[in-house]
């Protein structure tokens, strides 16, 4: 299972909600961790943000003049598919507060984009290989349908800009030679955001679930991968699926662990 990378929850499944664990004059409470995600998840868009919604999607996502922040009503949230993005990546179908199962995850998350970045890019932290990202341009790194077919391949449906092959043009030395740190962590991130993004869509085709809700502390700051899995569920989906984001991305896990210590007191 991935963890809650990038986050604040270190917890082991299974266990009691509070056990007598000594560490540093510390008593140490172990909580279930995707209990503890689904929790805050729940409580925090409960209470809302700032009077705000805590909850929001994007409108035309790809359009950089007409794209919209927009505020979702997460009243009636059930069921939902939550995608929970940390150094690796859990799918659970949540059927009530008390009724959810993992359906399944990948290795591929945060934690892959940021350590491929470091070597690629000899980038430090995290907040370096989004930057480098945001002035990159993948399309010189991947190929893409038009690169093998020459335009669309319109019997399956595949437009030409798809990627058929990330890092498909790097068999190539010119092209590897052409081509810039910043193109190489923009291609590691629509790299795993794509994978995520195809898994959560077939997840959400096998369980009848049409919203998904997508958390965890990758998508901090990371504008690029939120419009991006927006606009591919839309797409890929021919517009039965919405992806949906929360503003406090990584922190409900942290949330739903006090939550689980209020409630053992």
């Amino acid at each position: 299972m991935a963890p809650q990378a990038f986050g604040m929850c270190t917890l082991s499944s299974g266990s009691s909600p509070c056990v007598d664990v000594k560490m540093g004059d510390l008593e140490l409470c172990k909580l279930d961790e995707l209990d503890c995600l689904i929790k805050g998840v729940l409580y925090i868009d409960s209470v809302g943000f700032n009077g705000h919604s805590e909850c929001y999607y994007f409108e035309n996502p790809t359009d950089a003049e007409r794209c919209q922040k927009l505020p979702f009503n997460l009243e009636n949230p059930y069921p939902l598919l939550l995608v929970n993005i940390g150094s690796g990546v859990s799918i659970l179908a949540v059927y009530s507060k008390d009724n959810y199962k993992r359906v399944t995850g990948t290795s591929l998350g945060g934690g892959t984009f940021f350590g491929l970045c470091c070597l690629l890019t000899g980038c430090s932290t995290f907040e370096e290989a989004l930057e480098m990202a945001s002035h990159g341009d993948s399309t010189k790194v991947d190929k893409l349908v038009r690169d093998i077919y020459g335009g669309d391949y319109e019997r399956f449906g595949l437009p030409g800009w798809a990627v058929a092959s990330s890092f498909g043009n790097m068999m190539s030395k010119e092209k590897r030679e052409s081509v810039s740190k910043e193109d190489l962590a923009r291609a590691t991130l629509i790299t795993i955001t794509n994978n995520i993004g195809s898994i959560a869509r077939m997840c959400a085709l096998n369980e009848n679930i049409n919203r998904v809700v997508f958390v965890g502390n990758f998508l901090r700051i990371n504008t690029i991968s939120m419009r991006l899995l927006a606009y591919a569920l839309d797409y890929w989906s021919k517009g039965q699926l919405k992806a949906l984001f929360l503003e406090h991305e990584g922190y409900f896990g942290a949330v739903g662990a006090l939550l689980g210590l209020l409630d053992s007191a």
